[in-house]
């Protein structure tokens, strides 16, 4: 078994996609229309045929007050692996990205974490190997 997709909730699937893909780097891999929103799904442009991100509508009643919640407390809804924090980090201030946390050095792991645009916070994290 493993994973082959993964989703975070967004609450404009355009906005969501031109900002995973011309701020974070990832490609487009599906673009399927559904009615009134898409399937819609990223990848890493490392990795073509791995694990695809869904840029899922966040229409359920349910989904606007738990992102409200985890936004509140500062939890990431997500986490993604990158070489070099600091490095990305500084990438993405230069992109006007907003930064919720900045880079944190934990002993094998170092964070920070962004506001995706779309009412999300996603990590960003290296661990050292």
């Amino acid at each position: 078994m493993r994973i082959n997709l993964a989703s975070v909730l967004v609450d404009d699937q355009e906005k969501a996609l031109r900002f995973y893909t011309e701020v974070l780097g990832f490609v487009k891999k599906h673009d399927v229309p559904l009615g009134e929103h898409r399937w819609l799904t990223v990848v890493s442009p490392q990795d073509p045929d791995g694990v695809e991100l869904l840029l899922e509508p966040s229409g359920h009643p349910a989904v606007k007050p738990f992102k409200e919640a985890l936004v509140a407390d500062g939890i990431p809804y997500t986490s993604f692996a990158v070489d070099d924090v600091k490095a990305e980090y500084e990438r993405l201030r230069g992109l006007g990205v907003r930064f919720t946390q900045e880079p944190v050095d934990m002993g094998p792991v170092t964070t920070a974490v962004l506001d995706d645009t779309c009412g999300n916070l996603i990590q960003i994290a290296h661990q050292a190997g």
